[in-house]
């Protein structure tokens, strides 16, 4: 059981005051995560004009293991920021400063030769399940030795509805006896419930500007690192009793 911290995502920059968008800002705030107990991080590296880039990955990662040296670091492979496949595998072939691992939306059309290609440059694999027919997807493509983690992310608002499909894509997977190490994550108005539904699986969860803004009293956090001690602390509590 892990907290991870998103500190970006998609995010406009007036989302929040405090989003990180460079290299150097997305470094200060990881390492400001993990004094705050983060134990990896998730980031969406932005190039110049403060757009998602895969290119930007190795300026991004780089500046990130400078400040949090030995700290995992995964990066994203969502089709919605190159638009294009050809230069989206183009730019994970060119990668030099690897990260330790990339999503994979398995609801991609490409995601079978991301997946390809991230396992022959040896970064591991965080496979993101939205739906059941994500999770039925990642099953029929018999790559399971190849996934580093399971990420289930529902952006579903309605909590008893996405608390169905998140329960729905972990019976798939047990059933076809796919042991992975799960994460899941809520956006939004379920962050703080699936953190809570989180630790009561035992299953990894991630909270950070990425997936929302609110502390689980409706209050506006500060910052990337306010959220990561809130989730750490409630995961800390449930194993000190």
């Amino acid at each position: 059981m892990i907290v991870q911290a998103c500190l970006n995502g998609a995010r406009a920059p007036d989302f929040h005051p405090r989003l990180p968008l460079g290299a150097e800002a997305m470094a200060s705030d990881a390492a400001h995560c993990v004094d705050a107990g983060a134990a990896e991080l998730h980031i969406h590296p932005r190039g110049p004009d403060a757009r998602e880039s895969l290119s930007a990955v190795d300026a991004t990662v780089l500046a990130v293991r400078r400040t949090c040296p030995g700290t995992l670091v995964g990066v994203s492979t969502g089709a919605w920021i190159e638009k294009d496949e050809e230069r989206t595998r183009q730019a994970i072939a060119d990668w030099r400063e690897r990260p330790d691992y990339a999503s994979v939306n398995l609801s991609e059309a490409d995601a079978p030769a991301i997946i390809d290609l991230l396992h022959r440059r040896d970064i591991g694999i965080e496979a993101g399940l939205a739906s059941s027919a994500d999770a039925e997807r990642l099953i029929g493509l018999g790559v399971h030795h190849r996934v580093f983690r399971v990420l289930i992310e529902i952006s579903e608002q309605d909590l008893d509805a996405a608390r169905r499909i998140a329960d729905d894509i972990a019976d798939k997977l047990d059933a076809a006896g796919m042991r992975r190490p799960i994460l899941l994550h809520g956006f939004d108005a379920t962050v703080w419930p699936f953190v809570e539904l989180a630790r009561q699986r035992r299953w990894s969860t991630r909270v950070g500007l990425e997936d929302g803004k609110f502390l689980a009293d409706g209050s506006t956090a500060s910052d990337n690192a306010a959220l990561v001690a809130a989730a750490v602390a409630i995961f800390r509590n449930a194993t000190a009793t």
